[in-house]
């Protein structure tokens, strides 16, 4: 179990090569607009994407694809979820170099996927339960988001970690209900940060893919 959870951590560290850092999830955008501002902007968004955007949804994707639901069919609809051309590449650039390396460590390799649905695939392998999984994932996503955050904001690196922590409980109970769920029992419900998604495709000027 531990040599498991080892694998999964490093699979979803900053080191694993899938190019994380170049992506915003709109965060970018919504930063320049104002709407966030300080620790508790940035944490309250952070708490829509886990409850009612991407954290819940990519869950479940993990959720089904551990629970062995077809490949190709969860593929096709993450990719219908979402919300705009930048995520849609975010998700699938990031899946598609997860699958490439990851296929090198593991005994049977994983197809190019949708990021959630190719760590899904892989985590099969591992003797970890799904919700675990998912919470760490869902840890590895929020993170990311709160190093943008604390670089743009900008905020402290101790403001960021709190802000990161008082998500754990909220990450940690995303997981438990959406693994056992059809993503499309309740979708996505952002619209702010959808919104964010697509406006940042028309910024003149970005750090970020998306």
């Amino acid at each position: 179990m531990n040599a498991d959870l080892l694998k999964l951590t490093q699979w979803l560290s900053p080191a694993f090569p899938v190019g994380g850092f170049a992506y915003s999830h709109g965060l970018e955008q919504a930063i320049d607009a104002g709407h966030l501002r300080d620790a508790d902007s940035l944490r309250s968004w952070l708490l829509a994407l886990l409850r009612l955007g991407a954290g819940r949804v990519d869950a479940a994707l993990i959720g089904q694809a551990m629970a062995g639901r077809d490949e190709a069919e969860l593929s096709d609809l993450a990719r219908a979820l979402a919300a705009s051309r930048e995520r849609l590449e975010e998700t699938c650039a990031q899946g598609a170099a997860f699958a490439r390396t990851v296929s090198a460590l593991l005994p049977h390799p994983v197809a190019e996927a949708p990021l959630p649905v190719a760590v899904g695939c892989a985590a099969r392998q591992l003797s970890l339960p799904a919700a675990q999984v998912a919470a760490l994932y869902l840890h590895a996503f929020t993170a990311n988001l709160v190093s943008a955050g604390v670089r743009f904001i900008p905020l402290g690196q101790t403001e960021g970690q709190q802000v990161l922590a008082a998500l754990h409980g909220e990450i940690d109970a995303v997981a438990q209900d959406a693994v056992t769920r059809d993503p499309l029992s309740f979708g996505s419900a952002v619209p702010g940060a959808d919104m964010a998604a697509m406006w940042h495709e028309t910024m003149d000027v970005r750090l970020f893919k998306s």
